[in-house]
C-alpha cells in the first residue's frame, strides 16, 4: 500500500499487478507520442486519472516507477 496523500478521498488502496498475478493476461497501459508545440522534437505521455482534491485539479499517474524516478525517462527514450 502507498501513501494516499493527494489521492481522491474514496480511494481505499493502490495496487499494481505483478507477473505472477491473475491479472497478468490484461493489456498493459498504452502511451501517446506528441510533436512538441515548438516543433523541436517529440514527447511521450502516459495515461493519468484526473481528480480534484479540495478544489485543486490533480492527476494520478497510471504508470509510474517502482523505485527509480529516472525509469520514466528511460522508458520515454525507448519509445522515441
Amino acid at each position: 500500500m502507498v501513501d494516499r496523500r493527494g489521492n481522491p478521498p474514496s480511494t481505499l488502496a493502490d495496487a499494481e499487478p505483478t507477473s505472477t498475478c491473475p491479472l497478468e493476461c490484461m493489456k498493459r497501459i498504452g502511451f501517446a507520442v506528441w510533436e512538441r508545440g515548438s516543433g523541436a522534437g517529440r514527447n511521450v505521455t502516459f495515461p493519468a486519472h484526473p481528480h480534484s482534491v479540495t478544489g485543486e485539479r490533480r492527476s494520478f499517474a497510471l504508470l509510474r516507477p517502482a523505485a527509480d524516478a529516472a525509469a520514466m525517462d528511460r522508458v520515454r527514450g525507448l519509445v522515441l
